[in-house]
């Protein structure tokens, strides 16, 4: 099983916000001919810089649990602000499968997948209020849940597993309700100017969704992969009634007093690759009707309530081992057959036969 993965770590405070002005003034003291003087240096004043950075992971560290045909399947991140100023954040998405970036399998991609923000920090998709595809004003030090939602394919029988990238990319801040572009860091070569704020990326995951993106990026990214783990399969049960002989007539017997009946129940299961384990039929015998000792059979091929062949006899009394199993309790006139599997598009029958009273 794959798990979700963040290529970051946890970083310490932002530290000193961006645009703070530190000032600081030396003084110095000395004596002219035994008498204390003093004198003040000028004033050193520098504006702090940007220290851009930040971390996206996968909020749950299990992989999302979807079913096939599902729709606005959720799963969560979570993006970190750890730059030394509110930022903005772009997001962008991806299904592609890197080599050697994702790992694990990935055989389908969903579809009208979407990012949404959690706008009321609840932690929980509410599509009425998380509508906003961006992060904004996300303060230093402070994080924000990120919302991957999109629909499982229904027509896919062999999809099992997808892995979807969340990117974030530090933008800029300062004007709420307002998407900021990206920051562009200052150029190396430019020398430090005391009065002005420098942007310095200074995260250094190596990531981008791609994971190609050079250090110091300024992006951060994370994946996490939807498994496909079907909870319930179309699993239907179909009964039938034969009348095998009347003692009147052997080529067309009717469902006369005396006349032996065989019940045949057909297990089908529609789900493809997807089996249904333990499966246990109980059918309780009308009033009218009397079980014949001996006659439960389970395993046999059946189709639309019909037994056809084969099956497996099952003493009345439980005592046969084997893969089937079954008994019938006289006292509460209960049949039961157990299955052990009933395989992905396949049917199992089990039958036994009654005389009318």
């Amino acid at each position: 099983m794959v798990t979700a993965q963040a290529h970051a770590q946890a970083l310490p405070p932002a530290g000193t916000a961006a645009g703070t002005t530190v000032s600081n003034t030396a003084q110095a003291s000395y004596t002219v001919n035994g008498q204390a003087q003093s004198t003040a240096s000028t004033t050193a004043t520098f504006v702090v810089d940007r220290k851009v950075n930040l971390t996206v992971i996968a909020t749950d560290t299990t992989p999302t649990s979807v079913n096939h045909g599902q729709t606005g399947a959720v799963t969560r991140f979570t993006v970190t602000n750890n730059t030394n100023g509110t930022q903005d954040f772009l997001l962008s998405l991806s299904q592609l499968v890197p080599t050697g970036i994702l790992t694990g399998t990935d055989n389908f991609d969903l579809s009208n997948i979407r990012i949404f923000v959690d706008m009321n920090n609840n932690g929980v998709y509410d599509p009425a209020t998380d509508t906003a595809t961006y992060i904004d004003e996300l303060a230093q030090d402070t994080s924000r849940v990120v919302f991957i939602v999109g629909d499982i394919p229904s027509n896919n029988a062999l999809a099992t597993s997808a892995q979807v990238g969340l990117e974030a990319t530090v933008a800029v801040g300062g004007a709420p309700g307002t998407q900021g572009i990206a920051l562009v860091p200052t150029p190396l070569n430019t020398v430090n100017q005391d009065n002005e704020i420098d942007i310095v990326f200074a995260d250094n995951d190596n990531d981008g969704l791609l994971g190609f993106d050079a250090l110091r990026n300024g992006r951060g990214w994370a994946y996490q992969t939807y498994d496909v783990t079907t909870r319930n399969v179309n699993l239907t049960v179909t009964k039938s009634a034969t009348v095998l002989s009347d003692g009147v007539s052997t080529l067309n017997p009717k469902a006369l007093p005396g006349a032996v009946v065989q019940y045949c129940l057909t297990v089908q299961n529609a789900t493809l690759l997807t089996a249904a384990n333990n499966v246990n039929l109980t059918d309780v015998l009308p009033t009218t009707t009397t079980y014949v000792p001996g006659s439960l059979v389970v395993g046999s091929v059946g189709t639309a309530g019909v037994c056809l062949i084969g099956g497996v006899p099952v003493a009345d009394d439980g005592s046969t081992t084997g893969t089937y199993g079954g008994s019938y309790n006289a006292t509460t006139r209960t049949v039961t057959a157990t299955i052990p599997l009933v395989g992905g598009g396949s049917s199992v029958a089990a039958s036994f036969r009654v005389t009318i009273n």
